[in-house]
Order: C-alpha cells, then structure tokens, then sequence
C-alpha cells in the first residue's frame, strides 16, 4: 500500500521447471521480480553492461530498473511473479490527450478561401490553409483539471484483454462487504474519481468515504448504504467492477 496504486500496471505469475526461462530481454518500467517458490538464477546486465548474478530462493525480491537487461532461469520447478510499474510515455499521454479532446468537443470552425486563385504549384500546401490549422489549434486551452482528467482516464482504463463478469449476488448492501475488483482500478483527484476509464463525480458528503474504498480496497457496504452511494455501488456490481462479499 505505500506505492500510489497510478503506478501499478500488471502482475505476470510465470512457471517454469528446471532449466526454464523466456530468454534476455528488457522492459521499459519499473518490475519486482518475487520468487514465489523454488529457486531461479539470474543474470543482469546494469547500466555500465556487466552481467550481475543473483540467486532468488522462496520469497526473495529482485528489482529491476527500466532498460536493465536480464535473464533468468530456474533451477527446480518454481513460480516467478513480475510486478510492473507504469511510467507513462509522453506519446502515449499524448494520443490520450487527443482522444479525450476528440470527445470533448474541438472549436468547430470550416476552412474557407473566398479569394483562392489559380496556382501553378498544386501540390503546395495554402499558407492560408496553415494558418488556419494552426490558428485552430492554439484555440485549444488546457487546465490542470483537464491534465488531471485525461491522466486519470487514462491510467484505469483496462487493457483490451481485460474483461469483467456482471455481478449476481443478491445480498443486500447493508450486510455486504464491497470489495473492488482486482482487474479495477478507482483513482481520485481533487473532486474527481476514475474507474476503469470513466470519470466521475459524487456529493461533496460523499467524497471521503469514496476515496476510502479507492485506498482500501474493501469497505463495508452499510457505511457506504448510509452515505446515500447504494445506487452506485449497486451498478458497479452489475458491471463486475465490485464484489458484495459475506461479512466475516
């Protein structure tokens, strides 16, 4: 819990039985090699290129900063979990920013030329035209609030082979323990929360206790029912983004 959860990407669990292994390879984000059982022998290859050598027995912890090439191999049959950290790239953030302005709404302003005249350069591009370009785009302005939104989409939308079942428990929400989903990802900022890619907004009464559950994780559902969230509790359930557990 002492890591922001924006920075938590995936876990991988690999198997593998002696002399196993994917191969050298690298990986542009932070990740957390925990040896889950058995034993696997490593080689890494640092920023100055000399190979290190580690041996990670039942419950060792190997990290590995980005770019740093390895290669592991186990000697027993044994279980490996890759915990990767997202450091989001500046294209990436920018192809979201698009599609979030795309959805948004951009100035909606028609390219005219009432005085075009005849060229002998037809494949040149109009000056005008340029201008016009580039006078549509300055229009656009951005806040730390729409920085804050498209990161946030951004950050929990799932990944396309991520797929939530609906949720069928009929248990009641007063006697129920919520339990985020371990595909879902709920996020906030400032008056904001994000789920799975979705904003949204709740009454100023409610927005700690919803913060509560994005930090936690679980929250009991009758402290959620008395905060007037049921309805959305409920539709988080039927999407398969929460669970209603038994109360232990």
């Amino acid at each position: 819990d002492f890591v922001p959860q924006a920075r938590l990407d995936d876990v991988m669990v690999s198997f593998a039985t002696r002399g196993g292994g994917v191969g050298p390879h690298v990986d542009s984000y932070d990740v957390f090699l925990l040896q889950a059982s058995g034993r696997r022998h490593w080689r890494v290859w640092g920023s100055n290129k000399k190979a290190l050598e580690y041996l990670a027995e039942t419950g060792d912890l190997l990290y590995l900063p980005p770019g740093w090439r390895h290669d592991g191999v186990a000697l027993e049959p044994c279980f490996t979990y890759s915990i990767g950290f997202r450091a989001p790239r500046g294209a990436e953030l920018g192809a979201a920013f698009l599609d979030w302005l795309h959805e948004r709404g951009l100035p909606d302003a028609a390219y005219r030329d009432p005085r075009l005249e005849p060229t002998s350069r037809p494949a040149q591009i109009p000056r005008e035209m340029i201008r016009f370009a580039r006078t549509i785009m300055e229009k656009v302005k951005t806040s730390r609030t729409d920085a804050s939104a498209v990161l946030g989409q951004y950050l929990t939308a799932p990944k396309p082979h991520v797929v939530f079942r609906p949720g069928r428990s009929q248990r009641t929400l007063a006697r129920a323990e919520v339990q985020l989903d371990p595909k879902t990802q709920l996020l906030y900022s400032g008056r904001r929360f994000y789920l799975n890619g979705e904003c949204v907004t709740v009454g100023k009464k409610d927005r700690a206790l919803l913060k509560e559950l994005a930090d936690r994780r679980h929250l009991t559902g009758a402290r959620l029912a008395r905060a007037a969230l049921a309805d959305l509790v409920y539709d988080w359930h039927r999407a398969g983004y929460l669970r209603l557990k038994a109360m232990t």
